[in-house]
């Protein structure tokens, strides 16, 4: 079912404590994917949600939990698995802000990198809502710091994406931990197979819900694609940094090794650049995306799978070094720029034959327009007229 439009939250049902913190977000009418999936969540049916990011998800799945659970039991009963520490942080503090006049109701959030002492006292409290990676949930599992066998609710958040990272054992693990669910809450801006191999399995005749990106959710990109020879990439950057003059700037790689390389020669022309992937410590690439996201650091060079829980609004531009392998990962990327209705700019670098048909390929299937440019001596682009 496509929904498109929004309806008012008083036509929900929800408590006088739920509507009262809703407003105080300044809310009064849901966004589509709220409107699809809060009526069936409050029955308590499975939900396959596709949207795409910033269209209210967490509200959508947040108040119905929060709506159905019984603050007078200290035993957990919704679990909501998110890939990234980031947006497990960012999901706790969203679900805290609905349930601030919900008396006695208390949440946790466990990630990896944090010292699990500090999660288990936290776990101690007797939490009835559980925010977790899939990772340190099993952690915990195998621990028995956390009992799962009350839970009623089950919500995977990004479940493209977690299942994109590796997750997929933890996660069908610690379904299967949980015999007495009521439901389960799928959300993802792609239906993926793993997605839908998870839901085959563990949902029953789900509601399936689908929001298409509208102009107002949809960002305002200017695409480009540089010809250019691989060993003039780097320069090509430095260049239209140099011209620009852009303060944030985002450039992906596909390998560890391009994303090292990259920064090292950016470093060497006098450029601001530091890397992250997934051989360097969690501690660390926390640091470097705080500096970040603080905007203490011009250029982030960073792998698709390690990027994932950057949440910046104003990247300036994106620079896809390489052209990404997964057609939905070009989309993410340059999806970091042009966020909060801000007009953005991507620029994919192209020097072999098979780049380009990638690149006709993913602009083909995604329907994006990728403007073709040529850059100039002074490091500026101009479009190259067909």
């Amino acid at each position: 079912m496509e929904i498109t439009q929004g309806v008012a939250f008083e036509s929900f049902g929800l408590s006088e404590a739920t509507l009262r913190a809703v407003r105080n977000k300044g809310y009064t009418v849901s966004t589509p994917v709220q409107a699809g999936c809060i009526p069936p969540m409050m029955e308590g049916r499975d939900v396959i949600a596709k949207a795409p990011t910033g269209t209210g998800k967490t509200m959508a799945f947040g108040i119905p939990i929060i709506e159905k659970i019984d603050p007078q039991s200290e035993e957990v009963q919704a679990v909501i698995m998110a890939p990234t520490r980031e947006l497990a942080m960012q999901i706790t503090d969203e679900m805290r802000d609905i349930a601030v006049y919900h008396e006695g109701v208390r949440l946790v959030c466990l990630y990896g990198g944090q010292p699990i002492g500090k999660q288990i006292n936290a776990l101690k409290r007797k939490p009835q809502i559980v925010v977790a990676t899939p990772g340190r949930l099993s952690d915990h599992m195998k621990r028995r710091t956390v009992t799962l066998k009350a839970v009623r609710t089950v919500v995977l958040d990004e479940a493209d994406r977690m299942l994109d990272m590796g997750f997929i054992h933890d996660v069908t693990r610690i379904l299967d931990k949980i015999p007495h669910r009521e439901n389960l809450g799928m959300f993802s801006a792609t239906i993926s197979r793993e997605v839908m191999d998870i839901s085959w399995v563990y949902q029953r005749d789900p509601e399936e819900i689908t929001v298409q990106a509208t102009r107002e959710n949809k960002p305002d990109i200017l695409q480009y694609r540089l010809e250019v020879p691989s060993d003039g990439k780097v320069d090509a950057i430095a260049r239209i940094l140099e011209h620009e003059q852009y303060d944030r700037v985002i450039c992906f790689c596909n390998t560890k090794g391009s994303t090292e390389r990259l920064t090292k020669f950016l470093q060497m022309r006098g450029v601001d650049a530091q890397c992250i992937h997934g051989d360097i410590p969690q501690s660390k690439r926390e640091a470097v995306m705080q500096k970040f996201r603080d905007g203490k650091l011009r250029v982030f060079v960073a792998t698709d799978v390690a990027s994932r829980g950057i949440d910046v609004d104003d990247v300036d531009a994106v620079f896809n070094f390489e052209v990404p392998e997964e057609n939905e990962y070009y989309i993410h990327r340059i999806g970091r720029t042009g966020r909060a209705r801000r007009h953005g700019v991507a620029y994919t670098l192209l020097s072999d034959f098979p780049s380009r048909m990638r690149l006709d390929d993913i602009a083909r299937n995604t329907r994006s327009q990728i403007v073709t440019a040529k850059l100039e001596d002074d490091g500026s682009v101009t479009p190259v007229e067909k």
